[in-house]
């Protein structure tokens, strides 16, 4: 398993703890990981959020269900736990 450094929330200023308040899950009580790799490149997390954002609410003929169907799979596949 790959490490990369992250800066935590409670050690987050500036735009990057703007972000994470705006990324913020109760459910996790934190920000997902999957966004925290991207902490020491503030550019990148707000960028990689948008265009997640975009493939899964933005206008297209799939719908929600569809796109976490393809998700889920590809995932899978991937072997990924995410």
């Amino acid at each position: 398993m790959a490490w990369i450094e992250m800066i935590g929330e409670d050690e987050a200023t500036g735009r990057l703890k703007a972000l994470y308040d705006t990324y913020w899950d109760d459910s996790l009580g934190g920000v997902d990981n999957i966004l925290k790799i991207h902490s020491l490149n503030v550019k990148s997390m707000q960028t990689h959020y948008d265009l997640y954002a975009h493939l899964m609410r933005g206008r297209s003929p799939l719908s929600r269900a569809q796109r976490e169907m393809i998700a889920v799979v590809v995932s899978a596949a991937n072997r990924c736990h995410y």
